[in-house]
């Protein structure tokens, strides 16, 4: 039998490819042809030329989508982790452009003529915004944790409130890693309850480190107790070893909506006196993706000199964007952090949005007042007000149709939900521009 395939060479350059990545085209229309190929030689059916052509597209769209790309959060979680958290002002990225796109510094001193300490810059900034002696930063707050574990316990004992062996988000449980950071696992308390005599009680000869974890998403109320960080600061400095606090995500002004009623900003916790904290860098905190560890110098000194710095080290585009958010909460430039000025905004700006859409669109919707929360793992229990377009009709098939169109919205109550506690004043004229798509003709 007569084995009829398109040549992959005029088969890529069918109009239907023209305006596709050439090189993705050819390497799925290589892939296709084989598979067909191999079919004929069995003697089983396989594609015609229009059918293969119509396998590469739907190839094509299944990278497309995997491709990392904009898209408009309309879910009203500002701290969405699956849609990237925290989002960088374009202010705080022109600031950073330059250094970002030509040779720098970043460990070279300028004044000596030779090779220069990578965080000096970013230690000192960190100094004047947070009051503390030093501070270091690596790739995320699970590395930081790793990072304190490794320098400080490893080999030895590290005592933690069975309450707060949590898991996160992507598997990231507390006990694997503090077991991989080499330290040993000392659990005290309940689940429930765990008191500050449970941890005097279980330090020995072998305890190096008392540890505090922020239990991200997981929460315990009704019959519960927990030890303060200041009770376990206090012990720790009077059975001479080291205390450390994973705070997980740090806020520094006062949060509105009565948000900062269940987790206090990262001065009242650098008050209980705690010797280490690190947190993320793209929570509350609103830069860019990083942990950042604050505390004693010569604790932060014994950080540097862990050989693991150099895999958990940033790079210069991370530390420039976080050194211009440093400096925008430095300057008190609030506006320039992107997180803050959603959390922020009140329900009047909201609600204007919100209408500034509705009418300009022809769709069965209604602008109500409903609740959200901050998300990225803090402050779980805690909603706070926004503003939403709600659409009556099918919330399922809308959902799809505005996910294609790369605006990720909810459904809620039977209807799909535009949350603008999330949207930023930029989106607007293509949440405009999509609604107008899918409803005007309607």
């Amino acid at each position: 039998m007569k084995i009829t395939l398109p040549k992959i060479d005029k088969l890529v350059l069918r109009a239907e490819f023209s305006e596709l990545f050439a090189p993705l085209v050819l390497k799925l229309a290589k892939e296709v042809i084989q598979k067909e190929r191999e079919k004929a030689v069995k003697n089983l059916p396989y594609l015609n030329e229009d059918e293969i052509v119509k396998k590469i597209k739907n190839e094509y769209k299944e990278y497309e989508n995997l491709e990392l790309k904009p898209l408009i959060n309309a879910t009203g979680v500002v701290l969405h982790t699956n849609l990237g958290r925290s989002v960088i002002s374009k202010e705080i990225l022109n600031k950073a452009l330059k250094t970002i796109t030509s040779y720098s510094n970043l460990e070279y001193n300028v004044a000596l003529g030779k090779r220069g300490e990578r965080y000096a810059y970013t230690s000192k900034l960190c100094s004047m915004l947070f009051e503390c002696e030093d501070a270091v930063v690596v790739n995320n707050n699970a590395s930081a944790v790793f990072l304190v574990l490794n320098t400080f316990a490893k080999g030895k004992e590290t005592i933690v409130s069975r309450g707060e062996l949590v898991e996160i988000g992507g598997s990231f449980r507390v006990p694997e890693v503090m077991s991989n950071s080499g330290t040993t696992l000392k659990e005290v308390g309940t689940t429930n309850k765990t008191k500050i005599s449970d941890y005097e009680g279980a330090i020995s000869e072998d305890t190096a480190l008392l540890m505090k974890v922020h239990p991200s998403n997981f929460t315990i109320s009704g019959f519960s107790q927990s030890t303060s960080l200041e009770e376990i600061s206090n012990l720790a400095k009077k059975r001479g070893i080291l205390d450390y606090y994973d705070l997980g995500s740090a806020y520094l002004n006062e949060l509105p909506y009565s948000l900062g009623k269940l987790e206090p900003p990262l001065k009242k916790v650098l008050e209980s006196g705690v010797s280490l904290v690190s947190f993320s860098g793209d929570k509350l905190f609103g830069s860019v993706q990083c942990g950042i560890i604050i505390g004693k110098k010569e604790l932060i000194d014994k950080i540097k000199k862990n050989q693991l710095m150099r895999m958990l080290r940033v790079d210069k585009i991370t530390l420039s964007l976080l050194n211009e958010s440093l400096k925008a909460y430095i300057n008190k430039e609030f506006h320039l952090i992107q997180t803050q000025h959603q959390i922020y905004k009140s329900l009047d700006e909201l609600e204007k949005m919100a209408n500034l859409v509705k009418e300009q669109i022809n769709a069965n919707c209604e602008v109500v007042k409903t609740t959200t929360f901050v998300g990225g793992g803090t402050m779980p229990c805690r909603q706070y007000p926004s503003v939403a377009l709600a659409f009556t009709a099918n919330p399922e098939e809308l959902e799809a149709k505005f996910r294609e169109k790369l605006i990720i919205g909810r459904i809620e109550n039977d209807k799909f939900m535009l949350d603008f506690r999330s949207v930023m004043d930029e989106n607007l004229d293509e949440i405009i521009r999509v609604c107008k798509e899918l409803f005007d003709d309607k």
